[in-house]
C-alpha cells in the first residue's frame, strides 16, 4: 500500500477577477475550492492512474472534516489525526493577469498527537510506499522527517521524500527510494547555478552517494532527469504548451513515477509517466485528469 503524509493540508480558495483593486469591493468572475496540501495531490493523481493509497497526516475543526469527506468522494481512504484545537487551514489564491497567495498556517500540533500519528504508522511494513512531501510546521519538530524514517528503518517500507535543503539533505542516511529536488533546491543545496545537464547530474550523484537510491529532478519545460540506482541516466523531454497552474505539478510527477514503477518495474517508463502527470498538471487549472496525462506521453 502507498501512504502519503501531509502535515498541513488545506482547503484552497481559487479566485478569478479582471482586475482588484487595494480597499475597494471586488467582484470575482469565477471561483473554485479543492482540497490541497502535496500529499494530498500525490493520493489523487495516483487514484486517476488506477492505484490506491491512504492519506494521513494532520486535520482539525469543520475545514478538516471538510478536507478528509472530500477525498473520500474522490475514492481516497483516510486516517488522519484529528487535532484538537484550531482548524485546518484555508488558502486563498486571486488570480487576475498575475496570481497572489495567501496561505494560512493551519492547527498546532501537539507532541501527545505526533505520538498518534507514529502509532498510525507503525502498520507499514515490507513493500509499503511512504510519500513524505513539503514543509514541517513550526509547531513540530524540524527533523520530523528523519526521525519518521528512524522509525520506520529496517522494515523495508520505500520511503519518498520531496522536500528542501536540510529537511531532505537529512534524510539521506535512511536511503530513500525516491528524493524529487528541482533544479532550484540542487542550487540551494550546492549554492552554484546550474544550467547544464552534467551539472545536475553531478549534483544528483553527490545527493546519491549520500543515500539515496534514485534522485529524480524536476525541470520546469525543460522535463526532468533521473539517476536511477543503477547509476543509469534518464532524460525525458515534455510537449510544448501553456503553462496555467504549476501548483501540483512535482506533486503530480511523483505519483506518475510512482504509478509508472508500479506498473512496469521500469524507470525509463516510470519517468515518462512522471514527467507526463507533472506536465499534464502544469497545462490544467488544477489537477491533471487521466485523459490529460495520457495526451502527454511522448
Amino acid at each position: 500500500m502507498i501512504y502519503t503524509v501531509t502535515f498541513n493540508p488545506a482547503l484552497d480558495y481559487v479566485i478569478r477577477a479582471e482586475k482588484i483593486e487595494k480597499g475597494a469591493v471586488n467582484r470575482s468572475f469565477d471561483e473554485q475550492l479543492y482540497v490541497g496540501g502535496k500529499g494530498i495531490n500525490v493520493s489523487l493523481i495516483l487514484k486517476r492512474l488506477g492505484f490506491d493509497s491512504v492519506a494521513t497526516g494532520f486535520t482539525a475543526g469543520d475545514t478538516g472534516s471538510l478536507i478528509e469527506g472530500v477525498l473520500r468522494k474522490n475514492g481516497i481512504m483516510t486516517d488522519f489525526v484529528r487535532v484538537r484545537n484550531g482548524f485546518s487551514r484555508i488558502n486563498i489564491k486571486l488570480t487576475t493577469d498575475t496570481q497572489t497567495q495567501i496561505n494560512g498556517s493551519g492547527p498546532a500540533v501537539s507532541r501527545i498527537e505526533l505520538q498518534r500519528l507514529y502509532g498510525k504508522l507503525e502498520a507499514l511494513h515490507a513493500g509499503d510506499i511512504l510519500v513524505l512531501s513539503g514543509s514541517v510546521p513550526g509547531s513540530m519538530p524540524k527533523n520530523t522527517y528523519e526521525k519518521i524514517l528512524e522509525f520506520l528503518s529496517g522494515r523495508g517500507v520505500l520511503s519518498v521524500v520531496d522536500a528542501e535543503g536540510k529537511l531532505l539533505e537529512n534524510t539521506l542516511k535512511y536511503k530513500p527510494f525516491l528524493i524529487k529536488p528541482n533544479r532550484e533546491e540542487l542550487e540551494d543545496i550546492f549554492k552554484k547555478e546550474m544550467t547544464a545537464d552534467d551539472e545536475i547530474i553531478r549534483s544528483a550523484q553527490r545527493l546519491q552517494k549520500k543515500g539515496a537510491r534514485n534522485v529524480l529532478v524536476s525541470l520546469d519545460e525543460d522535463g526532468a532527469l533521473l539517476i536511477d540506482e543503477t547509476g543509469m541516466i534518464h532524460r525525458q523531454g515534455t510537449r510544448s504548451g501553456t503553462v496555467i497552474n504549476s501548483v501540483g505539478a512535482g506533486d503530480s510527477m511523483i505519483a506518475g513515477f510512482l504509478a509508472g514503477y508500479l506498473k512496469r518495474k521500469d524507470y525509463s517508463y516510470a519517468l515518462k509517466l512522471g514527467t507526463a502527470a507533472g506536465t499534464a498538471t502544469a497545462f490544467s487549472r488544477s489537477l491533471a485528469s487521466k485523459t490529460a496525462i495520457e495526451k502527454q506521453m511522448l
